[in-house]
């Protein structure tokens, strides 16, 4: 099977928003420059609205991509509310760009079939768990927005904000039942799995093993009262998409533990389309139990992260919804 995106080259973050073509013929042409790569990994967090912008893929790169950058400005930018890295003055990252390609060099991110069943989009994968991939419903993002290899995700946004970005580049936000699929189907349509990386709980597999920062109270400096004090104290520990390679699910999908929790959508019973947060974050160390284990008494809240968990967090209808934080992110799906 014909791959074609397969991390072989140590390429600067410009390559990936290049036509496709482009993009391989680059990677090949600047791996014999690989020190030339940075590797501080706070090289990756990035300050300005205009660079978090130029990481974001639209279908067109013309003047008929005017209005669709226009409306991506309005919801990214480096303050609460809008899609960013995260508080660069409080985050701390600790893998390189450098390191993460050299972690996924020669992994087949997305094959010529998975390619053209995605309608030519890139980084996307089908969704299906009885087998047959041509029965496939959706395609999703193989990395958690802004679906770059090797780049932070964003963070600090809100599920509509989300929705709308993923309207301007022809996709939406997964729902959970497609998002689960994703996180725990076998492509061969047996048995699924209960973790996308395993069945055991492994807090070592994902960034998830990193706690809070705490307090001389013995409390975490996190305060999360307002946006503005949870800005300003709960830093953004994520690493770049990628940077844990065995993080990833059968079907192709990275990350749907760890790094950043995700945004998804569900239909009510009343038939609105509602918002909530699943998944684990970069701390998940800190609230993490097993299936199987309960919730201890008088202990801090904890919950599982199985990839089937239905935790109803932060429930609000799509059109209005505005939750956001440090570690809530999201990633797109596509219809087929």
């Amino acid at each position: 099977m014909e791959a074609t995106a397969t991390v072989d080259a140590l390429a600067p973050s410009d390559v990936a928003a290049k036509a496709p073509a482009e993009a391989a013929e680059s990677e090949v042409a600047l791996a014999a420059d690989e020190a030339s790569v940075p590797d501080d990994p706070m090289a990756l967090h990035h300050a300005t609205a205009e660079e978090l912008l130029s990481l974001v893929w639209l279908q067109s790169t013309d003047a008929g991509a005017a209005g669709p950058r226009s409306v991506l400005a309005s919801f990214v930018s480096p303050v609460p509310g809008r899609f960013s890295q995260g508080n660069i003055a409080i985050a701390r990252h600790s893998i390189g760009r450098r390191a993460c390609l050299e972690g996924l060099r020669g992994v087949v991110l997305q094959t010529d079939e998975q390619r053209q069943a995605c309608r030519g989009l890139e980084n996307m994968v089908p969704v299906y768990g009885n087998g047959n991939p041509a029965t496939a419903k959706t395609c999703i993002d193989i990395f958690e927005f802004p679906n770059r290899p090797c780049e932070l995700p964003m963070v600090w946004g809100t599920p509509s904000g989300a929705e709308k970005i993923c309207e301007v580049q022809g996709k939406r936000l997964c729902t959970q039942s497609e998002w689960n699929l994703a996180c725990k189907a076998d492509p061969e349509g047996k048995v699924e799995s209960t973790y996308a990386y395993g069945e055991a709980l492994d807090l070592t597999i994902c960034n998830s093993n990193k706690p809070h920062a705490m307090g001389p109270d013995g409390q975490w400096l996190c305060n999360p009262r307002t946006a503005q004090v949870a800005w300003d104290t709960c830093a953004t520990e994520t690493e770049p998409s990628g940077a844990f390679p065995r993080c990833r699910s059968r079907l192709g999908v990275f990350d749907q533990h760890g790094n950043v929790a995700e945004m998804m959508t569900r239909k009510g019973s009343d038939g609105v389309v509602y918002t909530q947060l699943k998944g684990s974050a970069f701390f998940y160390v800190d609230v993490s139990r097993r299936p199987d284990e309960a919730q201890k008494p008088g202990a801090r809240e904890t919950y599982p992260d199985q990839c089937s968990y239905d935790p109803r967090w932060h429930v609000e209808p799509l059109d209005g919804a505005l939750h956001s934080n440090y570690h809530l992110g999201f990633r797109c799906c596509l219809s087929l």
